[in-house]
């Protein structure tokens, strides 16, 4: 007869959704300094069962995907609470670091999941400014401080010392991965969980790299009941940058979507 008066549980529920990093003037990025203050108050919900993380990310900055896995850790850790991540179309290079950050990480069978590498790309334009006649003036104090200029010839020293900072930060990631998923890694499999490829969420789930196959509201009705309270946090575009967005510089615009686009359409998207 008491039933009314039931207590729901409470479950704080996050969500990260975009390029991890500075994507353009006021659009929408995943930035530590952005979502310091929403994941904090998601933690700070004492009666909260669990935090929930909802991740929809092609990666980005290696950075601040370090920077928002930490503080997630640090937090759980601090305030007691239990991490439960889903993954929505993507959590792959970086998005799938800050996916460790859960102590259960759930994902949808068709979800791009992996990339757990580094990667660098740009252009080169050496040969086109000498077709158009244009010269190229460089003047510097320190001798690698035009390492990688996309309108010089590519020195092999520089390619070095590049690919030996990739390697730090692809080791890096690793212990991150390892340290989360700890024994739940299928390294039995015969597959390189490391090369930074990338796998469906059903795979995933075969490899350990996620726990289970299945949907935020799903899994957590399931794991807190069929009235759980989901309170969700998000970070918002407010009016002024919504207004200043629509007059920025056409140019700088297109420039920033199609880069934000490359990095999606890496996994198809």
């Amino acid at each position: 007869m008491f039933s009314f008066f039931k207590k729901k549980n409470i479950v704080s529920h996050i969500k990260l959704t975009g390029v991890i990093g500075n994507v353009g003037k006021f659009r929408q990025g995943i930035e530590y300094s952005g979502q310091e203050e929403i994941i904090r108050k998601a933690f700070s919900i004492k009666k909260a069962k669990a935090v929930a993380v909802t991740i929809n990310s092609p990666g980005g900055s290696p950075v601040q995907s370090h920077l928002i896995y930490k503080f997630i850790r640090e937090q759980a850790k601090k305030n007691k609470k239990k991490v439960i991540v889903f993954a929505e179309d993507v959590a792959a290079s970086g998005g799938y670091l800050i996916a460790c950050a859960g102590d259960e990480i759930y994902a949808n069978s068709s979800s791009i999941i992996g990339s757990i590498g580094v990667i660098y790309s740009s252009f080169g334009f050496k040969d086109l400014i000498q077709k158009i006649g244009v010269q190229r003036r460089v003047y510097t104090a320190g001798k690698n401080k035009s390492t990688l200029d996309p309108f010089l010839e590519e020195k092999e020293e520089d390619i070095r010392r590049l690919k030996n900072i990739q390697l730090e930060l692809h080791q890096d990631f690793i212990k991150v991965v390892e340290d989360s998923r700890s024994l739940k890694l299928n390294k039995e499999s015969g597959i390189e969980l490391f090369s930074g490829e990338f796998w469906s969420g059903k795979k995933a789930k075969e490899l350990g790299l996620v726990d289970g196959i299945g949907n935020a509201e799903q899994i957590l009705r399931e794991k807190f009941g069929e009235e759980v309270q989901i309170k969700t946090f998000q970070k918002t575009k407010g009016w002024l940058a919504k207004k200043l967005s629509s007059s920025e510089d056409h140019a700088d615009k297109l420039i920033s979507i199609l880069e934000e686009r490359s990095i999606w359409q890496r996994y198809g998207f």
